[in-house]
């Protein structure tokens, strides 16, 4: 299991050309390339932001922290609103004009299709701007004939890092998925003395979950395999490491480990779906 303490991460700037305003993030853990790569990271948007309805080949949860972020006829999130968003499915526009914090994983959905990392992404964009221009979220360039073409930023990224089209998981969710955490009722955990907990929802056949843990001071929680645990406020230990607010604990597959509460603490909890290979067996 990591323990990893959010003054651990720098915050940053992002080299954003896909969408339209400036994000900084503390990239908290990233996976490594293939179809269980994933990205955790606490994003902070500042001023106006844009985005254009899209979709990608990959899932998504965010958590809204702090501000306002509005996805048009999806929604508007705010403090406590939780989103698990499908691959294939088409979500927003997106814009903020406000301070926002967020909670952000992003990760390889069931289909299997992957999530590339940032890094890839980032040295694509710089070489397709040799090549047109990214505005508002869609890649703009010109054909030999002079022809205007149009493409979404990420798909046109993803494509000169692939080599090949862009093919869409179909959507096993028609929309976003959008939770208010402050409606759901607390409950006690069985053979849990001390501990509650508001389960969001689990998704697609390799069961990704959400869930919110509260915890009293001097209880405990056993921690689940392949799952991030976000802790939003309150103070622990883990592991034998200080556990504050913020602070992430990581356990991969088959691990298993426990958190304990020195006063009452509260965390959300963002498991990863199963591997399709084990699945499957």
């Amino acid at each position: 299991m990591q323990v990893v303490p959010i003054e651990s991460r720098k915050l940053t700037t992002l080299d954003n050309q896909i969408r339209e305003g400036v994000i900084r993030a503390c990239r908290i853990l990233e996976g490594e390339p293939g179809a269980d790569n994933y990205s955790l990271k606490l994003v902070n948007i500042e001023g106006d932001f844009f985005s254009p309805r899209h979709r990608h080949n990959f899932d998504q949860i965010r958590i809204q922290l702090e501000g306002q972020f509005d996805y048009d006829k999806d929604g508007c999130f705010t403090p406590g609103s939780v989103g698990y968003f499908p691959e294939g499915t088409r979500y927003g526009p997106q814009t903020s004009s406000g301070v926002t914090w967020n909670l952000l994983l992003q990760f390889g959905g069931a289909s299997g299709s992957g999530y590339t990392a940032e890094s890839e992404e980032e040295r694509a964009a710089g070489e397709l701007k040799q090549q047109g221009a990214f505005e508002k979220g869609v890649f703009t360039r010109y054909k030999e004939d002079g022809t205007k073409v149009n493409q979404d930023a990420y798909e046109a990224i993803w494509e000169h890092i692939h080599g090949r089209p862009l093919v869409y998981p179909k959507e096993r969710y028609e929309r976003p998925v959008f939770m208010n955490s402050g409606h759901f009722d607390w409950v006690s955990v069985p053979g849990q003395p001390g501990v509650c907990s508001k389960l969001m929802g689990v998704f697609s056949e390799l069961e990704t979950k959400i869930a919110f843990f509260k915890l009293d001071a001097g209880s405990a929680l056993a921690l689940e395999a392949r799952s991030f645990y976000f802790v939003l406020s309150g103070a622990g230990q883990a592991a034998g490491q200080a556990v504050g607010r913020h602070t992430t604990l990581a356990l991969g597959t088959g691990e298993t480990a426990s958190l304990s509460a020195q006063t009452e603490l509260e965390c959300v909890q963002l498991r990863l779906p199963r591997q399709r290979s084990a699945a499957t067996q």
